[in-house]
């Protein structure tokens, strides 16, 4: 019986998604296959091949090989004894075709304010449900440009569960948003705008106190939609009101209405534990070179944004071992995994550790050895202020003075 052995099976490709690079496609392909220990192959027949893998691989990939596996024995991080889940969104620029144009929609552009349109960009909004305690990403979408982030955000709430607290900022308290939550049961706190409820611009003024529990009702325009989705028409909230560093108030509104187990003070620190999901969008941005994509078509971009998500819940769970070596250390300011260091280590070693013979805990104890290596230093409550730079300076950066680690 002869049966066909190809040059590029479903496992290498995989590999080569993942190893996406700055670099030229045929490089990449020639460093995957060398690392590998096959024959080079050309970046057309590694093109044509990636076509025939669906992107919801990598979904089903990070679903198994990371949620799955991280939360299995119930040892990670908490607060409040529940899991910290931050939901926001991020535009992505995308590859200029007609194809991912047609599919996405595109954003227009102009050189000011009050300038004239200049052209337009394709880009998609992700929207991402992770856990900030312990930077996992458990469900994502890459939506069209114009999506609406509430709409988002509840179809992430089936990867959620009853003892999970959503965090999220000013683009989400609707009505609509709390009254599902509440209906889902799923405890929330949420950033108020000066544009939002009555209470929270009253006490966004100084107004009342720092604590109020109060019942909402939906506007006018609001109720037949209400009633369409079966929601609640009278909600019982608490909102929240804590002093920034800066002098401002900020205001939550939020589902835990007990005000002793759940105290107004610490919800300062409980908000911002959301900042996580916006080093994460940094991350995979930057880092791992997110809109740098390995591809021009529809289903290249996919595969190289949830390839991405992918990798950064693996290199979470690589170093968990290496980190907790770290925090047990008796030194003068906390120590953490370098990630330049752990997604290099990843892209050189682990791809070839992880399709070898080794046994798990070799692999573990390998990689391990590397991320104990230069770790960096974590000096908390440090507030240096915020540089807006000129164009021409991040240009040169980019250009010139940017280390590209993976």
């Amino acid at each position: 019986m002869f049966t066909r052995l190809r040059s590029l099976p479903f496992a290498v490709v995989l590999t080569m998604v993942l190893r996406k690079s700055v670099k030229s496609l045929q490089c990449i392909v020639n460093e995957t296959m060398r690392d590998l220990g096959l024959d080079e192959v050309t970046a057309s027949a590694y093109s044509q091949a990636r076509y025939k893998l669906k992107h919801t691989a990598f979904i089903e990939l990070n679903q198994k090989a990371i949620v799955d596996v991280f939360y299995q024995d119930n040892d990670f991080n908490k607060f409040w004894d529940k899991r910290i889940l931050a939901i926001d969104g991020s535009k992505i620029r995308l590859p200029n075709t007609q194809e991912i144009c047609d599919t996405f929609g595109t954003i227009a552009y102009s050189q000011g304010q009050d300038s004239e349109v200049q052209g337009e960009h394709p880009y998609a909004l992700a929207s991402v449900l992770f856990d900030v305690l312990n930077r996992v990403s458990i469900d994502a979408t890459l939506a069209q440009a114009n999506a609406y982030e509430v709409n988002l955000a509840i179809a992430h709430l089936k990867h959620t569960q009853c003892d999970d607290l959503l965090l999220m900022d000013r683009n989400y308290p609707s009505y609509r948003m709390l009254a599902t939550c509440i209906h889902s049961e799923r405890d929330f706190a949420i950033r108020c705008s000066a544009a939002s409820f009555g209470v929270a611009r009253r006490m966004l003024k100084g107004g009342g106190a720092d604590s109020q529990i109060v019942v909402l009702r939906p506007c006018a325009e609001q109720i037949p939609m209400i009633h369409a989705s079966g929601l609640p028409e009278t909600l019982t909230v608490r909102f929240v009101r804590v002093l920034l560093s800066t002098g401002e108030f900020e205001v939550l509104v939020t589902s835990l209405l007990d005000e002793t187990r759940y105290p107004t003070h610490d919800f300062l620190t409980l908000y911002g534990l959301r900042w996580g999901i916006e080093t994460f969008y940094g991350v995979i941005k930057t880092r791992l070179t997110l809109e740098n994509f390995s591809g021009l078509g529809v289903e290249a971009v996919k595969q190289d944004f949830y390839a991405t998500l992918y990798l950064s819940g693996l290199e979470s769970i690589l170093t968990d071992q290496a980190q907790a070596l770290l925090d047990a250390k008796d030194t003068q300011y906390p120590q953490k995994v370098n990630r330049a260091v752990s997604f290099n280590a990843i892209k050189t070693q682990a791809f070839s550790l992880l399709m070898s013979n080794l046994a798990t805990d070799v692999i573990f104890d390998k990689l391990t050895a590397v991320f104990l290596k230069n770790p960096c230093l974590e000096r908390k409550d440090r507030n240096p202020p915020r540089k807006k730079s000129s164009a021409t300076v991040l240009l040169n950066y980019h250009k010139r003075l940017k280390k590209h680690c993976f």
